[in-house]
């Protein structure tokens, strides 16, 4: 007879396996052995999502995370779905225009159509749920399946997403609009159904974005079929951006409209830029004084257990992993070594920018080193790869407890030089500081890191309109990460624009927001 931990072991084996397989929406069809699945609820390796369905998760996860979930929902969805509706449903149109703009957030509600539908929402974890509306689904022609999630076609989604959408998504919207090269990809289903509203919002839409032949091409050939359509503009404001209609990829166009966008409400909660100093000695003498404390609070929000004591002793070179066998193995002293080299860099790049260098080709050309600086430790200490500082990430990556979905790999790669490209043309130094750090953590190019990473491209940037260098407290973390994810998932920038603008602030007037736990 098997003990409870062998039978705990064969339990594991075979959740091992089902991952393996890519499977992450677990039915119990999949785990049959009642005791294997309790013993794995018990443990903290499933949790059950909503009758008969479970999720793998990490058992040192606290009550309350909701890391697990959210990086489990689509692949979760789309074979909760599946099963249930088979080929019968649909996202809907809106969540689809979403999705084909880039934006993989988790929804609080998501609505989906089957003729199977029962008109009623399907709780699930952390006040999330699902809307299982009653009604037909997309034509398979106007229906595009990727990833298993069934949606409204790039096109369709555009025609038959509600006019609210334009204004609680406007960049989502502008984005999807960006893609569409011709008329033609939209009249054969405008004009088959007879859409004159539809037809005149997305001829307004368009010329919203500057797209004036197609918004052209749609009122003329409506006008000469003999209906009578009137055009209407959806959008709440119109942004001086032209988008290339040769850009396929709709992370770059969203990635251009979320800096348009956001600019102006960054400029509007941020101190005017003091100019950089003549005397830059003077300046780089302040960086090294705030080295410290900097250290100390920027590996604290990334929840290392560090202290000024250890920050001091790797920066002054007394930490040895050679001879000293707790130093070689102790995370923490790897990551405060690693901090410390990197801000050595940062300094080097800030020198440049304050002796008259771009700063966005100048960090554009510096990162890189900057990310090897900061995991050398680790790699030297075998705790890494030497392949893991080869640059940015080849796997998804998820942030703990939040909605935002980083970009895929590809997406990725599309977006970061648009990223420099937006730094290098942006004249406002508070712009490139608050929009450099939201849309560089917004993208997540590395597997870990990102937040120091985008702390020092942030001061960087700070630098480069002579604003002092600025620590984000560790106390007030938790304000840091709600306004990240306000910015992310509702492209409302300005809690996070205010809330590093007031730090800023506090510092030009000689006032220190974060200290030392010792000086307190």
């Amino acid at each position: 007879m098997a003990t409870p931990r062998q039978r705990f072991a064969e339990a594991l084996t075979f959740l091992k396996g089902l991952q393996d397989q890519g499977i992450v929406g677990i039915h119990t069809d999949d785990i049959p052995n009642v005791k294997h699945r309790q013993l794995l609820v018990k443990n903290g390796f499933l949790q059950e999502v909503t009758k008969g369905w479970y999720i793998a998760t990490d058992p040192n996860e606290k009550d309350g995370e909701t890391t697990a979930w959210y990086s489990s929902y689509w692949e979760f969805i789309a074979r909760f779905l599946n099963r249930k509706y088979g080929d019968d449903w649909s996202l809907s149109a809106d969540q689809s225009l979403l999705l084909h703009a880039g934006n993989r957030s988790v929804p609080q509600q998501l609505l989906i159509r089957s003729p199977k539908g029962n008109n009623k929402p399907t709780p699930l974890p952390h006040n999330t749920s699902l809307f299982n509306l009653k009604t037909d689904i997309p034509t398979s022609e106007q229906t595009l399946i990727e990833e298993g999630i069934r949606m409204y076609s790039l096109q369709a989604s555009l025609i038959y997403a509600g006019v609210s959408v334009y204004k609680s998504n406007a960049i989502d919207a502008r984005t999807t609009l960006s893609l569409i090269r011709d008329a033609s990809e939209l009249l054969p289903i405008l004009l088959e159904n007879g859409h004159t509203t539809l037809a005149g919002r997305l001829a307004g839409a368009f010329r919203n974005i500057q797209r004036d032949r197609i918004a052209d091409q749609i009122m003329e050939t409506f006008k000469q079929a003999d209906y009578d359509i009137r055009e209407e503009d959806p959008f709440d404001a119109k942004l001086e951006l032209k988008l290339s209609a040769r850009e396929r990829s709709p992370y770059a166009n969203r990635i251009r409209l979320i800096w348009l966008q956001m600019r102006g409400a960054v400029m509007a909660n941020f101190p005017q830029a003091p100019g950089i100093r003549t005397d830059h000695g003077s300046y780089m003498k302040d960086v090294d004084d705030i080295y410290i404390t900097d250290a100390y609070h920027s590996l604290s929000i990334e929840r290392y257990r560090v202290t000024p004591e250890l920050i001091q002793k790797v920066s002054s070179g007394e930490w040895d992993t050679e001879e000293n066998e707790g130093d070689r193995k102790q995370w923490d002293a790897m990551a405060a070594r690693g901090y410390y080299q990197a801000f050595q860099s940062v300094k080097r790049s800030i020198k440049a920018i304050l002796e008259g260098a771009n700063a966005g080709t100048q960090v554009d050309k510096d990162h890189a080193t900057w990310y090897r600086q900061m995991f050398d430790p680790s790699v030297t200490a075998g705790l890494l790869k030497a392949s893991d500082l080869s640059g940015y990430r080849n796997n998804q990556v998820y942030i703990g407890n939040s909605k935002h979905v980083p970009l895929n790999v590809e997406a990725m790669r599309d977006a970061m030089p648009i990223l420099f490209e937006l730094l290098e043309e942006e004249p406002e130094a508070s712009v490139r500081a608050v929009l450099g750090h939201f849309v560089f953590v917004f993208i997540h190019a590395y597997m870990d890191g990102n937040g120091r990473m985008g702390r020092f491209l942030m001061n960087t940037m700070l630098a480069s309109g002579g604003y002092p260098w600025t620590v984000i407290p560790v106390e007030k973390r938790d304000e840091y990460m709600q306004a990240l994810e306000e910015a992310s998932v509702r492209q409302n920038i300005e809690p996070f624009a205010k809330f590093l603008g007031d730090l800023v602030n506090k510092r030009m007037k000689g006032k220190n927001a974060a200290e030392l736990p010792n000086k307190k």
